[in-house]
């Protein structure tokens, strides 16, 4: 049966839309950039990306427009695209946030999330602490991220989980880089962490969650402060097409 709005009309509901094809690009080039594949700093080049992911330019350009407006990709007239460099001050305030938000999910994934929930939480640690072991460090970032998106569904909370979504991705692009050094210690954090919510022991995973998410904050900063300084890139100077001699 059709649903109808006030003036008596037939309503039909909303169908999902499918991905387009510059979302999808947008996808792949973010997912390259999160995993480390697009460094920090790297020139984009059109061509070489279209190629790679088998598309025309015109999707990869407006797919760099709008990573441009998201602050993944940094545009210089004259020079083209580049991956963002995010500052020590962009990091901070997104991993903070980050602690705030997954704080509460953990305080609220003890008191909600029951047998069923911990056993998930529990296979997911399971299998981070295998990649951590054959030095799977991409297998050990996602794990993670999957683990953290968990506890934020158990929390029962629908806009905490809305909100700590938006911050995850960005996230996982600051915690691939720290991911060997922090090691078996952030999974011994996570287990730490599964124990007290089994418990159903509110503030005790709060602490712990509160505590790891700022092991990653200054993880990050610390390698941020170690790393060489990268030279801006430089303006390319346009030739001018010679004038041909007066005869």
């Amino acid at each position: 049966m059709l649903l109808s709005d006030q003036a008596g009309r037939a309503a039909a509901p909303k169908i999902p839309r499918p991905a387009t094809l510059r979302e999808s690009v947008i996808e792949a080039i973010q997912e390259l950039i999160v995993s480390g594949q697009l460094k920090p700093g790297q020139h984009l080049v059109e061509s070489e990306l279209a190629e790679l992911l088998g598309v025309s330019r015109q999707p990869v350009r407006e797919a760099l427009q709008q990573l441009s407006g998201e602050g993944w990709v940094d545009l210089h007239p004259g020079q083209g695209a580049f991956v963002h460099i995010p500052t020590m001050e962009e990091a901070d305030q997104l991993l903070a946030v980050r602690a705030l938000l997954e704080t509460e999910s953990a305080r609220l994934a003890a008191r909600h999330a029951g047998e069923e929930g911990v056993r998930r939480l529990r296979v997911l640690c399971k299998r981070g602490i295998a990649a951590v072991q054959s030095d799977d460090v991409d297998g050990a970032v996602a794990t993670n991220s999957e683990l953290h998106a968990l506890v934020t569904e158990l929390s029962g909370n629908k806009v905490l989980s809305e909100l700590a979504s938006q911050v995850a991705r960005r996230v996982r692009w600051y915690h691939t880089p720290v991911a060997r050094q922090r090691g078996m210690a952030s999974w011994e954090e996570h287990t730490a962490l599964i124990d007290a919510i089994e418990r159903g022991d509110q503030d005790r995973a709060a602490q712990i969650m509160r505590e790891h998410t700022e092991h990653t904050r200054a993880s990050y900063m610390e390698s941020r402060e170690s790393e060489p300084v990268e030279p801006a890139p430089k303006p390319v100077r346009r030739r001018r097409p010679r004038t041909p001699a007066a005869g």
